[in-house]
């Protein structure tokens, strides 16, 4: 009787303890895909589950009806009650939407020096790329700026070589859009410009990027004409795990990647690492050869109000790159690649770009108080390398040949020219009746660069606000050329002030040029240095409702410059260093927003702002160690946006339009004209000094949720660029730097014979109403994402492109005058398509299969062009990979 009895209250307590089962799968609202490792918890009770890979949970829940609290690090904790039927409930599908400091959440790193959309409450012109998708679409032999094509007003062009890749953003080159790594300026701070091969294992580490169009959310006084893009890296996760993957693709492609994570032990430390290597025999076009690693620690510290990291990150790689070709080459032949041969049974480029650029940085965050914090990031990189070249007499070739009528040229006979200068023995004389010789050299660009930015955030009661930082850069640029091939070549001579003949030569090879380099007694050509030294300054304050926002931003800047030429002759002809005057630029930024919310479902925002941007260091000298005059202005930015959302169950919708005027613009293009008398080639600079352009444009993207498992996507980007107005111009002969003034016409032709225009080396250009080439006005795209199973899905994105221009040359403006017209080029679409499966092997592990083809069809387009002629896009390329994750 006793048993019976201690049976019965133990089938009570069963019963009052497990009542039911509670299912369900949770979603995440950005990507709409489904979150792993989502917390799910009873509440008031310590029971709780996690989501799988597939974010399905099933929990045991102690009573018939009760709550539910399920939550993921970045997103908003969501309730939900539920009621047990026949001891089931199924909660279908829930949406988790991400957390006003989302994205700084993922990684533990400090959210004040990430300037992300979600830390104000007054909007922008945005969109949002995470991991999961970044690692679906662009893991692989694919330019990290792709992860962004999809993006409304965003371009990618000229991919066809490893990390050479150009991004647009509304119209304006990556040289004029600011990129920050974890808050980090990245762009070169001599001439903006991205170089995409320094950051190629970036798709391994980035947890998101988002695409700021327009004014954007950072505080900082940055060269954001176009937008601005943060990317952020992960760091130390919270979570142990980590995966290895091997990927293979088209031309011998393989990449091999390993990569953990501690997670944080209960003493508040934790690391995670991450190495790859990765080659190809091409990317598309010939001779377009790569191979590198990428590297990766993240250590970091908890310690009570405070967290500390440590990050280093590299990606010493080398590729041959590929330059445009005449339209009627490229049209026979799209991956014709001049510049490439075999040289004792390798495959050698004559322009092989090759870098190592490791970038350290120390982050700190404290959490002062409920409504206060402090976030400082500390960094440092090191670039090392440059891009090769050929020096001293043509190169000799193998025989030309015939495509569909069209003649090309061989490629390149290392063989044959090491033959001819073993017989030259010293080069570099171009009075030797046997030529001067052929060596390839390498013009190095050394840099030391040190920086920190540090924020200040405080709240003012519920409603208000305050931010106030600072920003500092101090950056060293060494610039030479060094022999890195004399092909049999016992020297080189008559390259230097001093006469040395030069007889050392060095590597290419990445890891070693970060140590090994041409002192200065080796160096050929021209050797100078560059020194930049940054102040900024800024502030934001922003008051908030719930139904409304306003917000103003001001940034002051200090940016001094500062040149050293080592090649400099004094008066005797004797080799000396010159330092040039230093020149110093104040900028500033202001600017300002409203938002208002109807409802839930509408919003709508208006910003304004207004940029006063220091001129790169290119801009302010003329010669090496000599200031330009005249003195080169700041350019004026205005911006002007305005946008609605719309949000309903699983539709979003953003509207924007925009209208950015770019002023008192300094361009230059060079040319080259021919002296009668002497034949001679004498290279100019055509100087334009207040060029306008006018930027306006209207943006649409769409995501929507039609079935649980199925997603669909749509953009579109209906730009207006144009040159506005006439502009003055003159001409330097970059043998003196001086102008030409009152030449006599008759004194020069062009490169082909012809007069020159009575307006060829000064006057005024109208170039009003020219349209802006080199990345397409109209854009428009779709996506849909379609999960057969649990573990099988697919997706397919469509980009068609329309009124993209040709590169402008203001000499052939100049040259035509009024008449001048943009040459438009085709339009073109471009499909993708996405597939993988998983094995899920038990114990938070699984196998993950996935295949992507890009350019599905093999559509053959020009996406590019410059000066010289055209760039094609790729063609039909692939990757497949497998992944093993726990």
């Amino acid at each position: 009787m006793r048993k019976l009895l201690l049976l019965a209250m133990l089938l009570a307590s069963a019963t009052i303890f497990a009542q039911g089962t509670v299912t369900g799968t949770v979603y995440d609202s950005e990507m709409n895909s489904p979150l792993p490792g989502a917390t799910v918890l009873v509440s008031g009770t310590n029971t709780g589950t996690s989501t799988d890979f597939d974010g399905n949970f099933s929990i045991n829940v102690p009573a018939s009806s009760g709550t539910l609290e399920i939550s993921f690090v970045g997103y908003e904790t969501k309730r939900l009650p539920f009621t047990l039927v026949d001891g089931k409930a199924d909660l279908g599908q829930i949406i988790l939407n991400t957390d006003a400091g989302a994205l700084s959440e993922i990684v533990v790193i400090g959210s004040g020096v990430i300037d992300l959309e979600e830390d104000r409450q007054t909007p922008i012109a945005v969109s949002t790329i995470r991991r999961g998708e970044i690692q679906q679409k662009a893991a692989g032999n694919v330019e990290f700026p792709e992860v962004m094509k999809s993006v409304p007003s965003v371009y990618v062009s000229n991919q066809t070589g490893f990390g050479d890749s150009q991004m647009f953003l509304r119209g304006f080159s990556q040289a004029n859009t600011a990129f920050l790594l974890n808050g980090q300026p990245i762009n070169g701070m001599e001439d903006g410009l991205m170089y995409w091969s320094n950051w190629s294992g970036m798709t391994d580490i980035a947890n998101a990027v988002q695409v700021q169009r327009g004014l954007g959310s950072s505080k900082l006084a940055i060269s954001s004409v176009g937008g601005t893009v943060n990317i952020v890296s992960k760091t130390t996760d919270k979570t142990e795990g980590g995966f290895g993957r091997f990927l293979t693709g088209n031309d011998s492609f393989f990449k091999a990647t390993a990569a953990y994570d501690s997670g944080l032990n209960d003493k508040g430390w934790g690391f995670s690492v991450l190495l790859d290597h990765w080659q190809g025999h091409r990317k598309f076009s010939e001779g377009t050869f790569g191979e590198g690693q990428n590297y990766f620690l993240s250590i970091g510290k908890l310690l009570g109000d405070h967290n500390f990291n440590f990050l280093i990150f590299g990606a010493p790689q080398m590729h041959g790159q590929v330059w445009s070709q005449p339209r009627e080459v490229a049209d026979v032949f799209r991956k014709y690649n001049q510049h490439w041969g075999f040289d004792e049974g390798e495959i050698e480029s004559e322009r092989t770009n090759f870098y190592h650029k490791p970038v350290m940085n120390l982050n700190w965050d404290w959490n002062i108080s409920d409504a206060s914090n402090l976030s400082t990031v500390v960094y440092a990189s090191w670039g090392r390398g440059g891009g090769t070249g050929p020096r001293g007499g043509q190169p000799i070739r193998e025989p030309d040949y015939n495509i569909e009528g069209v003649e090309i040229a061989g490629q390149i006979d290392f063989p044959a020219i090491r033959e001819r200068n073993s017989q030259i023995g010293v080069g570099g004389d171009f009075s030797n009746p046997d030529g001067p010789g052929y060596i390839r050299r390498a013009s190095m660009n050394n840099h030391q660069w040190y920086g920190m930015v540090s924020n200040f955030e405080t709240q003012f009661g519920e409603r208000f606000s305050f931010n106030v930082g600072a920003d500092f850069r101090f950056y060293t640029g060494d610039h030479f050329r060094q022999v890195i091939d004399f092909y049999d070549l016992t020297g080189w001579s008559n390259d230097r002030p001093d006469d040395r003949i030069v007889r050392e030569s060095f590597s290419i090879n990445p890891w070693q040029t970060l140590f090994d380099y041409a002192d200065e007694d080796e160096r050929i050509n021209y050797d100078y240095s560059e020194d930049i030294n940054y102040q900024g300054i800024f502030s934001q304050i922003e008051y908030a409702s719930d139904k409304f926002s306003i917000f103003f931003q001001g940034a002051l800047s200090n940016q001094s410059y500062q040149r050293q030429d080592r090649f400099a002759t004094d008066a005797n002809g004797d080799q000396t260093t010159v330092e040039s005057d230093k020149a110093t630029k104040i900028g500033f930024n202001l600017k300002g927003g409203a938002a208002y919310s109807f409802n839930d479902q509408h919003k709508v925002f208006v910003n304004s702002g207004f940029y006063s941007r220091q001129p790169f260091l290119d801009n302010i000298f003329s010669g090496t160690a000599e200031l330009a005059t005249p003195e080169v202005d700041n350019e004026e930015i205005t911006g002007l946006e305005a946008g609605y959302r719309f949000e309903i169950n699983n539709f979003r919708a953003n509207v924007n339009v925009y209208r950015t005027e770019w002023a008192n613009r300094f361009i230059s293009n060079g040319n080259t004209i021919i002296e009668r008398s002497t034949g001679e080639e004498i290279d100019l600079s055509r100087e334009q000094t207040d060029v306008t352009q006018l930027h306006s444009g209207l943006e649409i993207d769409i995501t929507y949720r039609l079935y649980n498992n199925l997603r669909f996507g749509a953009y579109t980007s209906i730009g207006n660029w144009e040159f506005s107005g006439s502009t003055p111009y003159r001409s330097r002969d970059f043998r003196d730097n001086t102008y030409f003034d009152n030449e006599d016409l008759d004194d020069y032709t062009d490169r082909d014979g012809n007069d020159l225009p009575a307006s060829f080396f000064s006057g005024n250009v109208n170039l009003d109403g020219v349209e802006l080439g080199n990345a397409p006005q109209f854009t428009i795209g779709a996506n849909f994402f379609y999960e057969v199973t649990n573990d099988f899905e697919f997706g397919l994105d469509w980009n068609y492109f329309d009124r993209l221009y040709e590169f402008v040359d203001v000499s052939d403006v100049v040259s035509e005058g009024n008449s001048y017209e943009t040459t438009e080029l085709e339009s073109f679409s471009v499909f993708d398509f996405t597939t993988s499966y998983n094995f899920d092997i038990g114990n938070n592990s699984d196998f993950i299969l996935r295949a992507n083809v890009y350019n599905l069809f093999n559509t053959a387009y020009i996406n590019q062009t410059d000066a010289f002629g055209v760039f094609y896009g790729n063609g039909r390329t692939w990757n497949a990979s497998v992944t093993y994750r726990f």
